[in-house]
């Protein structure tokens, strides 16, 4: 579908672009994020860092999740030694997702007082995990990149340049927008990569030249990080970096527009986009199998003052109570 076919479609959040362009060779998606985030940032009650922390990882996880070919989860997590020691995000293919963010209250205080409130600096040094994982009959793939007070957008390239060798460029955007008198969050993003069908085209940039007096200013070939001299990279690279946080947050803006306003020249095509929303994957079946897989003693010891068995889910905050009995009849019938 050619992007001039769809300009007077009404705006729609919660859904994924997929999109290419055939004469620069990239392919990516663009995500907007709107009711699902909010339901799952104002549940939490999170202070405002971390919102737009936990939102970006969201946008990043639901780009790379709805390109999986099929249904199984793909994970984002990172444990660090920041104010946000820890953060998962789960992509259940095709269309759902769930987040929680865990906070060190301590250290968050100190981070606000001082003005250290970007992603890089709420997260510290640690490791990012992403795991694809297909289901019990296959492997799980995990790639993991070092956490170094860098941004999201940073560690993604970094993922896609270790990991996967594909050219990749990521913008996420996260903010509230006052609807119906009160801030609601947004979340939003754009993911491009570099296909070309000649492998030759991705070249790498000309090596270093050891000769070159000290002190000399060496240009890598085009000044590209990814170390790939190719114009049409160089090109669409160029154009996704100039998209400002509120294109990726403005409603009245629809994906297509904004695709239409970087690619138009080179004549961007779109696909069926993918619609998502949040969900949870506990259940009381679930809760119940793990309590029976703990210790007798571990059991009595979870034992609350009203004699049951209580368990809340953290990414949903849902309250599961169970009666001793229950669970020991389960384990029973199991033997």
């Amino acid at each position: 579908m050619a992007l001039d076919d769809v300009m007077d479609t009404a705006g729609l959040d919660d859904r994924v672009i997929p999109f290419a362009v055939p004469d620069l060779d990239v392919r990516g998606r663009v995500v907007r994020l709107g009711a699902s985030i909010d339901t799952i940032l104002d549940r939490h009650g999170y202070p405002e860092p971390v919102s737009r922390v936990l939102g970006e990882a969201a946008a990043l996880t639901v780009l790379l999740g709805t390109a999986l070919k099929f249904e199984g989860r793909f994970q984002l997590q990172t444990k660090s030694d920041g104010a946000i020691p820890m953060m998962v995000v789960d992509f259940n293919a095709p269309d759902n997702f769930r987040a929680v963010a865990h906070i060190d209250e301590a250290k968050l205080v100190e981070a606000i007082a001082l003005d250290k409130v970007s992603t890089g600096e709420l997260l510290g040094e640690g490791h990012l995990a992403m795991t694809v994982d297909q289901g019990t009959a296959t492997t799980r793939y995990q790639g993991i990149v070092p956490l170094k007070r860098q941004s999201l957008e940073e560690v993604a390239h970094q993922y896609f340049r270790q990991s996967e060798q594909i050219p990749t460029r990521v913008r996420l955007g996260v903010g509230t927008v006052t609807t119906g008198g009160r801030p609601q969050w947004r979340a939003g993003g754009i993911l491009v990569q570099f296909m070309p069908h000649s492998p030759d085209r991705l070249r790498a940039a000309d090596m270093h030249p050891g000769d070159a007096p000290e002190g000399h200013e060496i240009l890598a070939g085009n000044d590209d990080p990814d170390g790939i001299a190719d114009d049409a990279w160089m090109e669409a690279r160029s154009l996704v970096e100039t998209v400002e946080d509120h294109e990726l947050l403005d409603p009245t803006l629809e994906s297509e527009r904004l695709l239409y306003r970087l690619f138009h020249e080179r004549g961007a095509r779109v696909f069926e986009p993918v619609t998502v929303h949040e969900a949870c994957r506990c259940s009381r079946e679930r809760v119940l199998s793990m309590l029976r897989g703990f210790a007798p003693e571990d059991r009595k010891a979870m034992i609350a003052d009203d004699g049951k068995l209580g368990v809340t889910c953290e990414f949903c905050s849902r309250r599961y109570s169970f009666a001793p009995a229950e669970v020991e009849d389960g384990q029973a019938a199991g033997e």
